[in-house]
């Protein structure tokens, strides 16, 4: 079938005022000659083109890449500080003149800033499905239909954020530690969030019962944990922090069986993701074998309560990772009473228009390990809910929950089924998901997490996914809807041309080569999926269909109203409105890296 470019922007109709860049995932940073060339201008980020625009002599940290021989050369030619290298690159500390001299020199291709990156379990363990995969089903005679069971033995899980802290929870746990926060090599937790994520992910559940009982272990209490920490102890770190951690777990990854990395943090999206470093750095991971858990983001609303669209984080902006929205349990192991929180960052991308999150896990009041003497331990003292010393329990909610949710659950996947690889890990993930109309896809990707059903796709094929699954007592159905984006999904799906109704041969060899489904298409498990008869606002926007009188396709620019009668904000982020669309030097189409 035709393979889409994977980092393009969608074709917008004409009537969207609007101009957007046709991009393509590229890993090369540099190339060409190294003479200045008068007609050639490097991409620059969002805000890269702001520091340029105040003609300023401070200086701000550009990522610029190339080997260590190019990057001297560069350095070198432009006499500009080189403030610190990374594999594959380095950050250079650059004036406003400077900049402009860097984005005329043609051995450059892009230029990105080195942005700020930050952070962003009773009920769960139960809702989502992990209690039941973690036992099994036994099979009938002989053992026909039985699927083993799993808690994510052997199974490594890099978690890249603040560190990790002991605790009694991860005794044997953690089985390597590695600091890149520049300055300080300790691997502790000093800010507190990567010891609440690594808890989610596998934290035992019996020193809990000691002390409160509203942690009942992580989603894969087996797995061995990586501790790479990028995050200072105020929760901030760069952007080429986080390259070089995901380049070290590319590196190690047959040390310690990496074949997960959980990435709760992120910043704004400033360009495409074709020229974004993280993305890039995504897309390098996944090349490698390694599926990528990103959050999507807190940017679901604004201080002041007004919603927002469009507030995906970069890399959860990334085709390549599995991007995780957060939900709202209600305290309640029930399915049916879930809602997308209303901070979770929704989609489309901004720049590429790419539907995100991929699906969406509990991230609301989740309880989990407290790193005692942290910055969040200590600052905010009231989350507390258990404990003391190397065995506190402490309550955090965000999107950054929700992903080791799914970093938990796709190493219960892959001990099932080791061969899996991550476009087959994504696969059965949104298979089996619970599609959830009133988010949409740009609410809640293919739907809530539901790991027991995902299992059985694993130990059986996709079609498993068209029976219902007996989940805590009661049938839940699958919305067998899946589906890589570059920017194209949800005018497509708009328009009709994007649903693609599987046969049960279709799903055989799907699941088989998934490289098979075309980037931009909805695929929907069976040929009477009942979601192809819904029409495709609602299944692409969910309830925000409703807050326009248009009939017409939803577009960057359309007026809306929330159910309130506050305007929709599209983008806002931290205060600063993105300009959606804004002009990005793009040269043409390249030729691009399908995602799976």
């Amino acid at each position: 079938m035709a393979e889409m470019k994977s980092c393009s922007s969608p074709a917008l109709p004409r009537r969207a005022a609007l101009v957007t860049a046709i991009v393509a995932l590229s890993a090369l940073g540099l190339h060409g000659s190294n003479a200045q060339d008068a007609g050639h201008r490097a991409h620059l980020s969002a805000e890269l083109l702001t520091h340029q625009s105040r003609h300023t002599t401070v200086r701000a940290r550009v990522i610029v890449h190339g080997s260590d021989v190019e990057i001297d050369a560069i350095a070198q030619r432009h006499q500009i500080p080189v403030v610190r290298r990374f594999a594959g690159g380095a950050v250079f500390g650059v004036t406003s003149d400077e900049l402009g001299a860097l984005a005329a020199d043609a051995a450059i291709d892009h230029l990105s800033g080195d942005l700020p990156v930050r952070n962003t379990m009773s009920v769960s363990n139960v809702s989502t499905g992990a209690s039941q995969t973690r036992a099994g089903q036994a099979g009938s005679l002989l053992g026909l239909l039985g699927v083993s069971a799993v808690n994510g033995q052997g199974v490594g899980v890099a978690v890249v954020d603040s560190g990790i802290a002991a605790h009694d929870a991860l005794a044997k746990r953690v089985v390597a530690s590695v600091s890149f926060v520049r300055g300080d090599p300790s691997t502790d937790d000093g800010f507190g969030h990567g010891t609440h994520v690594a808890g989610i992910i596998a934290g035992a559940a019996g020193p809990a019962t000691r002390v409160t009982p509203l942690y009942t272990g992580g989603i894969a209490p087996g797995v061995s944990l990586v501790n790479v920490r990028v995050l200072n102890g105020e929760g901030v770190g760069y952007t080429s922090d986080v390259i070089d951690g995901i380049e070290w777990a590319i590196a190690n990854r047959t040390n310690y069986n990496i074949r997960v990395i959980n990435l709760s943090l992120g910043h704004p999206v400033t360009e495409p993701c074709a020229t974004d470093p993280l993305c890039e750095e995504v897309a390098r991971a996944v090349s490698a074998g390694l599926v990528v858990v990103a959050a999507a983001g807190n940017n679901g609303v604004t201080p002041d309560g007004h919603t927002e669209l469009g507030g995906v984080t970069s890399p959860g902006n990334s085709p390549f990772a599995i991007t995780v929205g957060a939900l709202n349990t209600w305290g309640t192991v029930a399915r049916d009473d879930d809602t997308v929180t209303t901070y979770s960052s929704r989609g489309p991308t901004a720049y590429d228009f790419a539907v995100k999150p991929d699906l969406a896990a509990p991230g609301n009041k989740i309880v989990s390990l407290e790193a005692t003497g942290s910055y969040l331990s200590t600052n905010y003292w009231s989350l507390h809910r258990g404990g003391s010393g190397s065995n506190a329990y402490m309550q955090l909610s965000g999107t950054s929950m929700a992903t080791p949710m799914v970093s938990g659950a796709v190493a219960l996947l892959l001990q099932g089924a080791p061969g899996l690889s991550p476009a087959q890990v994504k696969l059965a993930l949104q298979m089996g998901a619970t599609y959830m109309p009133d988010a949409g896809l740009i609410g809640a990707g293919a739907g809530s997490m539901n790991i027991w059903a995902s299992r059985k796709i694993t130990a059986s094929g996709l079609l498993s996914a068209l029976t219902s699954t007996l989940l805590n007592g009661v049938l839940t159905t699958s919305s067998g809807a899946a589906f890589w984006d570059a920017g194209t999904l949800s005018h497509r799906v708009y328009t009709g041309e994007g649903l693609r109704l599987l046969s049960a041969a279709d799903a055989l060899l799907a699941w088989l080569n998934p490289s098979l489904l075309k980037v931009g298409d909805l695929n929907l498990l069976g040929l009477g999926n009942p979601l192809a008869q819904v029409t495709g606002n609602r299944l692409v926007w969910g309830h925000v269909a409703g807050w326009t009188g248009s009939q017409d396709e939803i577009l960057w620019g359309t007026s809306m109203s929330d159910g309130n009668g506050d305007e929709i904000l599209w983008g806002t982020s931290g205060g600063d409105e993105i300009l959606w669309g804004t002009s990005t030097n793009a040269d043409g189409v390249l030729t691009g890296t399908d995602p799976r």
